[in-house]
């Protein structure tokens, strides 16, 4: 009798648990929703779809995660990414809505792997209402203002001289020498008067600190990857803490962007303690170099391989002027590489309330889509796509083709439904005027005052952020014309 007893709850317990399994199975796969989920699938528990999403594909293509999904679901579909309930938007209409109704429905929403990574203090992470307080105290720095006063002919003057130096040293990678380039001329920039040694340490720091880790993470080398970038982020944020304290100690100004750190760290009411402003500088470093390199370097490697050049050769100290209004090719190559390359995979906001996407009946080529009434719930990730917008047939035509001259006469506008390069809605990167004259000093020096060849053609995977498995080589010489 008491081992039958015994046996009957032990069944008992197995089957409560084999229920709660069950029912906890059921409730991930099919999450609570007031109103109508989009499409799609929860995958797997815990780690949901995370592994089909480093799927790796080539660099003229949608990413393969992305692209499965569209042909299943439709333009919109639910999953889990990181452990977050995601859904993910591939159509122009739905993310200009998403991106309109910034700090409504929408906020900035991240997975918790770049939390992680980028710092819980990262200001870039918090509420969209920041960024243009951000803006607004980067201007003189990253906007046009500071760009055209000083800092257009400090860049032109460091790009020049670094030509210089390069063309007698033989070939380089395009991509690394942009980033060791903006780095010497930054950093002065933001922490001034750094020991040599530390200038080096740190700039060492900021170079190890990259987006290698964001891959599957089944790899080894994807661990090894992320150890190395939040060991690096330490090293650089020591740099930074140490300055920031010795500078606060000393009341020294320098006139650096520390010292615009300090003052705003005083004023009453400050958003910024001294957690955010030391992460505040270092993000400044890693952003106004990690993209600026790599696209660089398909800017170049699109010149190089499209011989046909139409750069306005441009005499002299580069003006603000002649960026703006001589250099309109420069431009148009620079906006058609940024399409093709698509430096950010996904575009991140998080739900604050359950938001309805309204129902719409509209064309595509001869097929009637319809889809109508999903629910995107509070508290969900959503991720806006651009790949799939920069390579949309029905907006640009032959889309994975490089043609600068689909620019010719369209306003270039950087946040738009159809061009997402820097970003949408009001957290438009604070940085794409910087970026964008990077580039275009840097191409304006190599085709006027140089004969370029190529050493090595770059090789680019999306696994999903472009990887380069093979640097951008090129050799250099002065033109005999100049």
């Amino acid at each position: 009798m008491s081992t039958t007893w015994k046996w009957n709850v032990a069944m008992l317990i197995v089957a409560l648990v084999v229920v709660w399994i069950s029912h906890w199975l059921y409730r991930w796969s099919n999450p609570k929703c007031n109103g109508k989920l989009p499409p799609g699938s929860m995958g797997f528990p815990i780690i949901g779809e995370t592994v089909d999403f480093f799927e790796p594909c080539g660099f003229n293509e949608v990413p393969s995660f992305i692209k499965k999904r569209m042909i299943r679901y439709g333009p919109l579909f639910r999953t889990n990414l990181f452990g977050s309930k995601t859904v993910v938007s591939t159509d122009p209409d739905v993310n200009f809505q998403i991106f309109r109704q910034d700090n409504t429905s929408f906020e900035l929403g991240y997975p918790d792997i770049f939390v992680t990574v980028f710092g819980k203090n990262n200001v870039f992470l918090k509420d969209i209402s920041i960024h243009k307080y951000l803006k607004n105290l980067t201007m003189q720095l990253l906007g046009p203002e500071g760009l055209k006063g000083t800092m257009i002919s400090h860049m032109d003057r460091a790009i020049g001289d670094h030509f210089k130096l390069k063309a007698s040293q033989g070939s380089f990678d395009v991509r690394k020498e942009v980033e060791s380039m903006v780095l010497s001329y930054m950093t002065p920039i933001l922490l001034s008067n750094l020991k040599a040694e530390t200038q080096s340490k740190f700039i060492h720091s900021l170079e190890a600190f990259n987006l290698d880790w964001f891959r599957s993470f089944l790899s080894l080398s994807t661990w090894k990857a992320l150890i190395k970038t939040l060991k690096s982020r330490k090293e650089a944020i020591q740099v930074i803490e140490d300055v920031l304290r010795t500078r606060k100690e000393s009341k020294v100004k320098e006139g650096d962007f520390v010292n615009t750190m300090l003052e705003e760290m005083e004023k009453e009411g400050s958003f910024f303690n001294q957690g955010s402003a030391i992460n505040f500088l270092f993000i400044l470093s890693f952003v106004t170099r990690e993209g600026t390199s790599s696209c660089t370097a398909v800017v170049v490697k699109n010149i190089l391989q499209n011989p046909k050049r139409e750069h306005k050769a441009i005499a002299g100290v580069l003006s603000w002027e002649n960026y703006r209004k001589n250099m309109t090719f420069t431009h148009m190559v620079i906006n058609e590489s940024l399409r093709l390359f698509n430096t950010s995979p996904l575009m991140f906001r998080k739900a604050v309330k359950d938001d309805q996407i309204k129902g719409k009946n509209y064309f595509k080529f001869i097929c009637l889509l319809l889809w109508a009434g999903y629910t995107i719930p509070a508290g969900w990730i959503v991720a806006v796509a651009p790949s799939v917008v920069h390579y949309d047939p029905t907006i640009y035509e032959n889309p994975f083709e490089f043609n600068p001259w689909r620019w010719e006469g369209r306003e270039m506008i950087w946040g738009s439904k159809t061009f997402m390069a820097f970003g949408g809605g009001v957290t438009l990167c604070m940085g794409a005027e910087f970026a964008r004259l990077q580039m275009a000093i840097f191409v304006h020096h190599l085709i006027t005052y140089y004969d370029v060849s190529l050493v090595q053609e770059c090789e680019i995977v999306r696994t999903p952020f472009p990887q380069f498995t093979k640097g951008l080589l090129i050799k250099i010489s002065e033109s005999p014309s100049n």
